[in-house]
């Protein structure tokens, strides 16, 4: 993840580089993710014959990050619309490893867009519904705004949370509503744990090179092109080859082995999300299947940090 983005001359400076990575931004400014390595081109070109077209419509800009209304196969029309950026995009701040926020109060405005970048209008939220930088790194507001409204005041639908595990070799776009910006790559693979600094997270969507996300891509909906469906959520890049330090995450695999990939970027994947959104769209980390990090969980992971 990166640092905010500060002030309009560093924004001007962001605009004309295209080696700066993404990431969230402080309650200042934003920030963007990262890169990635490999690509699989046989499975690329199959998927781009059926690819679907992606647009920014859904996406929305937060004022630090980027990030997207979303639903899962269960959501109603009625219900309040829920929308995900990453944990460290939260305007409270950076959650401290093992810290889970659930429902807490936020009046959080959001700028959503059309199918063009355009500016469709705004949605705020009532609070956020979950926030985590635990084993994964995403937030996820809910608003007082149903989907039905939204689609009846804006002509906006949300877009859908694949349900499924992404697939390596895929062809995906990572769409900023923040930069109005978007990056076309593949899944390269995914990471077993990704370490950033005192942060790790697991079984991250490594991306190919061609996705050189820039500070303020953070939270981008992460699109599978031939299912049209969000699979992922961007969260970071390696930004100058250092290892496992803030900006510069590195991969560990179940050995322990730690690899180092420079200017490759990486997301969280959002299918661990849909089992977790129960009755009226909220947040039910009891239900069957729900693997999100607890609250309770969260408090214990501290302490045994502590001990060690």
């Amino acid at each position: 993840m990166n640092k905010p983005l500060v002030g309009a001359v560093f924004t001007a400076l962001l605009l004309g580089a295209t080696a700066i990575p993404a990431t969230a931004v402080s309650n200042e400014a934003p920030t963007a993710d990262k890169r990635t390595t490999a690509t699989q081109p046989v499975a690329a070109a199959k998927a781009k014959v059926n690819a679907k077209a992606v647009t920014y419509a859904g996406t929305v800009a937060l004022s630090n990050c980027s990030g997207s209304v979303v639903r899962v196969p269960s959501s109603q029309p009625t219900d309040r619309a829920l929308v995900m950026s990453n944990g460290h995009c939260l305007e409270t701040g950076f959650p401290g490893p093992g810290q889970v926020i659930v429902n807490r109060a936020s009046s959080r405005s959001f700028t959503l867009l059309n199918a063009s970048g355009g500016n469709a209008g705004t949605v705020r939220a009532s609070k956020i519904a979950y926030g985590t930088m635990t084993d994964t790194d995403v937030s996820l507001y809910e608003l007082t705004s149903t989907y039905r409204d939204i689609e009846t005041r804006y002509g906006i639908k949300a877009l859908d949370l694949d349900a499924a595990h992404p697939q390596a070799g895929r062809a995906i776009t990572v769409a900023s509503g923040y930069w109005k910006r978007m990056y076309k790559c593949n899944i390269d693979g995914f990471a077993y744990r990704l370490k950033e600094g005192q942060w790790t997270w697991k079984d991250s969507v490594r991306y190919t090179q061609p996705c050189q996300v820039i500070g303020g891509t953070s939270g981008s909906p992460v699109i599978d092109d031939q299912t049209g469906k969000v699979v992922a959520v961007n969260n970071t890049i390696n930004e100058n080859g250092q290892r496992c330090t803030d900006n510069n995450p590195c991969e560990v695999d179940e050995n322990g082995n730690v690899t180092v990939r420079n200017s490759i970027g990486y997301a969280q994947q959002t299918y661990i999300i849909v089992p977790c959104v129960g009755a009226g769209n909220k947040i039910d980390l009891n239900r069957p299947g729900c693997t999100l990090p607890k609250p309770a969980a969260a408090a214990k992971h501290r302490t045994l940090a502590g001990r060690n």
